[in-house]
C-alpha cells in the first residue's frame, strides 16, 4: 500500500522561513519528516530560515535553508536541482510564496502590476512545473493563494488577480500529473495574522476584516491563525491525496465561493 502519511518524506517549502511557511516546517518535522528544505527569498529573511532550520533539526528532521528569488524560471529550477542534491527527489512540495498590493486599480503602475505577476503567478507556474518533473511519484503539491479569490472587493485588483490563474494552473497540473499518483491542490486562507497582512491594511481595515469572517468571534484576533492553516496543508498532502485539482478556500467563512 502506497504510504500516504509525512513520516519519512522529504518535503520542499518555498517561503518555508518563516510565517506559515516556517509553521508548515516545524509541523512536518514533528509528524516525521524525514528532510525538509526551506527556501526563502532574500537576506531580510536569512535569520528567520536559520530558526527554522534549527527547529526542524531538534524535531528529528534533516534540513537545509538555500535563498533565491523566485520569479526566474532558472532560480525554480535550480531550486529543486539543490534539493534534490541534497536530500533526493522531493515527496512533497508546497508553495507558500506571495505579495499583497492593496491599491486603486485605476493607480496602479505597469511596474507594480510586473512585479505581482511575477510573484503570485510567474512563481506558482514554475514551482509547478519543476514540481511536475521532480516530485517522486504518489507526491503531492500544494499551493497557497488566497480567499479573496471568493470575494466581491475593491483595492486587490493585482493581488487576487495575479493569484487567480493559481486555480487554472492547479486544475491543469493535476490532471497531467494524476498519472503518476501525484495530487495537486491549492489552498486560500483569509487574512492571516502575519507581517504580511498588516503592513497592507489601515486600522479600520483591519477591524473590517476582523470581524468580517462567520467565526471571527472564536479566532484568537478575529483573523485567519496560521496554526488553523497548518492541519489543512497536512491533509492535503497526506490522507487527503484523493482530493486533487481543487482550490479550497479555509478562512472561517470569511468569503464563500
Amino acid at each position: 500500500m502506497t504510504n500516504r502519511s509525512i513520516t519519512g518524506k522529504t518535503v520542499l517549502i518555498a517561503g518555508g522561513g518563516k510565517n506559515l511557511g516556517g509553521l508548515i516546517a516545524r509541523d512536518f518535522a514533528a509528524h516525521g519528516a524525514k528532510a525538509i528544505v526551506v527556501h526563502f527569498n532574500s537576506a531580510a529573511t536569512q535569520a528567520a530560515a536559520a530558526e527554522t532550520v534549527a527547529a526542524v533539526k531538534a524535531a528529528g528532521a534533516d534540513a537545509i535553508a538555500i535563498q533565491a528569488d523566485l520569479t526566474s524560471a532558472n532560480a525554480m529550477e535550480d531550486l529543486f536541482a539543490k534539493a534534490t542534491a541534497a536530500f533526493g527527489r522531493p515527496d512533497i512540495a508546497i508553495n507558500t510564496v506571495g505579495k499583497v498590493l492593496k491599491k486603486p486599480l485605476t493607480e496602479t503602475t505597469e511596474a507594480e502590476f510586473d512585479e505581482m505577476s511575477a510573484v503570485n503567478s510567474k512563481t506558482a507556474f514554475f514551482f509547478l512545473k519543476e514540481a511536475g518533473k521532480a516530485v517522486n511519484d504518489n507526491g503531492a503539491v500544494c499551493t497557497l493563494v488566497t480567499s479573496l479569490l471568493g470575494a466581491f472587493t475593491p483595492f486587490y485588483a493585482t493581488y487576487a488577480g495575479t493569484k487567480a490563474p493559481v486555480e487554472h494552473f492547479t486544475r491543469a497540473a493535476s490532471k497531467e500529473f494524476g498519472a503518476r499518483g501525484i495530487s495537486v491542490t491549492a489552498i486560500g486562507p483569509g487574512p492571516m495574522d502575519t507581517s504580511f497582512f498588516y503592513g497592507q491594511e489601515t486600522p479600520e481595515a483591519q477591524a473590517y476584516h476582523k470581524s468580517a469572517a462567520a467565526l471571527s468571534p472564536f479566532s484568537k484576533t478575529g483573523l485567519t491563525d496560521i496554526e488553523d492553516i497548518v492541519p489543512w496543508v497536512r491533509f492535503l498532502v497526506t490522507e487527503g491525496w484523493w482530493m486533487t485539482g481543487q482550490t479550497i478556500l479555509v478562512n472561517g467563512g470569511y468569503t464563500t465561493k
